[in-house]
């Protein structure tokens, strides 16, 4: 976390308590509580339906200088509190949802789509051996030899491409049990794939053309993969929370995220950079994230940040964003809004790193 992601991914909830109620609707469904394990492969790399929520998330940039564009997607699993005793397979026990998006600078948009459905109707379906899932007609699956595809086929692009890492995967906290707040049970499995070699064909349809004439790109760049699930909520007082997964030149990572209040205060905040072999260079709990001006959206009134300071010990990282308006409009399927952006990260002014921010909780508050 967004795993959330970030990590956002708890959000997903919010429509599943939208459903209509039934007589197999239990309010004292049991998720099973996140304890400290290690992970293990290729197991982890699937679904873990019995947990309350889980993601599957890729970023990156594709290109460089002013030809650089920016992309996201993401597939969210949640498990309502619809008994899994209903016999009708029909039955909104799973929820599937899934975003994607481009940042195209000289658009000043984002181009964005996502679908929705019930896990066994509407081509829903995921695996619990590895990462496999479809939701209609959108893809995504790790191959025999850990490569993940990609097949994302939406009204105004169509994003084909296949990532291949370049290191083992990273495990967050405590062997991939990673801290959410103070007390134990706010916590989530969690492990990223930082440095994936990408290579894409993006399609670009023209929203303006009836016959939806297309240009093709064949770019290549570097991506980051997340995977996240958890059966808790956020801590008390939260509102959401700001996040970051930044690629270094160097070949390392740092990922970083703060939870916030009301306010803007953090309540609880993690920073962890890596090396490229994805040994721990620095691992800290007081990073200080500064925000750098506001941008306001003209579609959900919010003020997000344009980019941040980001203070660690005696270092002090800047923030940049690829272009402004970067902001998810997701209220056709998990019924908010979020900011989900390509950044540059600099120090010294000098840009050591690219990456995403992630930015919930700012047009109203994550409510779980």
């Amino acid at each position: 976390m967004h795993h959330r992601k970030r990590r956002y991914f708890m959000q997903a909830l919010a429509i599943s308590c939208a459903l209509p109620v039934s007589q197999w609707a239990n309010s004292s469904v049991a998720y099973p509580p996140v304890r400290p394990r290690k992970l293990v492969f290729p197991r982890d790399h699937g679904a873990h339906p019995e947990f309350r929520t889980e993601w599957w998330y890729l970023t990156g940039w594709l290109g460089s200088g002013e030809n650089a564009i920016g992309f996201q997607i993401t597939f969210f699993r949640s498990r309502t509190q619809h008994s899994p005793d209903n016999p009708s397979r029909f039955a909104p026990t799973q929820l599937l949802f899934a975003h994607a998006a481009l940042a195209i600078p000289e658009e000043r948009k984002l181009r964005h789509a996502d679908v929705a459905g019930r896990v066994g109707t509407a081509g829903a379906v995921f695996d619990t051996a590895d990462t496999k899932l479809r939701l209609a007609n959108w893809t995504m699956e790790r191959t025999i030899n850990d490569r993940y595809q990609f097949d994302i086929p939406a009204d105004t692009f169509t994003i084909r491409l296949e990532a291949t890492p370049s290191q083992t995967p990273v495990l967050r906290g405590n062997q991939g049990f990673s801290a959410k707040g103070p007390s134990p049970e706010l916590a989530s499995y969690y492990y990223s794939r930082p440095q994936l070699n990408v290579t894409a064909q993006i399609e670009i349809k023209d929203k303006s053309s009836k016959g939806k004439q297309a240009s093709l790109l064949k770019r290549s760049g570097i991506g980051w993969f997340d995977h996240e699930w958890s059966s808790s909520l956020l801590m008390p007082g939260a509102v959401g929370w700001d996040w970051i997964g930044i690629n270094l030149l160097n070949g390392g990572s740092i990922m970083a995220f703060r939870i916030r209040d009301q306010a803007g205060k953090a309540l609880f905040s993690e920073w962890d950079r890596r090396d490229q072999t994805g040994r721990v260079l620095e691992r800290h709990s007081n990073a200080i994230w500064e925000a750098v001006d506001q941008w306001s959206s003209p579609r959900s009134l919010a003020n997000y940040p344009k980019g941040f300071l980001i203070r660690v010990g005696n270092q002090e990282f800047r923030l940049q964003t690829l272009m402004q308006d970067q902001e998810v409009d997701a209220r056709a399927s998990t019924g908010g809004f979020y900011y989900e952006g390509a950044v540059e990260m600099s120090q010294n002014q000098v840009v050591i790193g690219r990456g995403y921010l992630e930015l919930t909780g700012y047009s109203q508050a994550v409510r779980l």
